[in-house]
């Protein structure tokens, strides 16, 4: 009897399982530079200890705006992680990763809106509570 040969794999074999052509590479592969890393490290480092500093100093004279810029370095710093540590921008994949973050995005501001709105008419809706009977057991 005779065994059967087994297919020959070649170096491009994988390439194309997995739909990456090794003769027609459009550049979509950026797997980032150490100077990328290293701005994007120093970036997160000065948009982590500038919110520390003016929460710790208490720079800012009212909490809800003090609370109102940290959010918005928090935004900046997702932002600043989503290009230089996750490569993320309009070419990669073929734009489908900004697709799926656009999409995610407006699922989390329904899911958001949403709860507020609720939570906003069940208090305003709720009957009001005597007073003399919040103490009783």
């Amino acid at each position: 009897m005779s065994h059967p040969v087994a297919p020959q794999h070649h170096d491009n074999d994988h390439a194309h399982a997995h739909g990456h052509d090794s003769a027609h590479d459009d550049g979509d592969d950026y797997h980032g530079t150490v100077g990328g890393y290293a701005i994007g490290f120093v970036l997160s480092l000065i948009l982590t200890a500038i919110p520390f500093w003016l929460v710790m100093a208490k720079v800012l004279p009212s909490s809800g705006m003090t609370a109102f810029v940290v959010l918005a370095f928090a935004v900046v710093q997702i932002v600043v992680h989503m290009v230089y540590f996750l490569h993320m921008n309009t070419k990669s994949e073929g734009g489908w990763n900004m697709l799926a973050l656009i999409f995610t995005l407006v699922l989390v501001v329904i899911m958001l809106a949403g709860s507020l709105w609720v939570m906003h008419h069940l208090n305003t809706n709720m009957m009001p509570m005597p007073h003399d009977m919040r103490n009783m057991p």
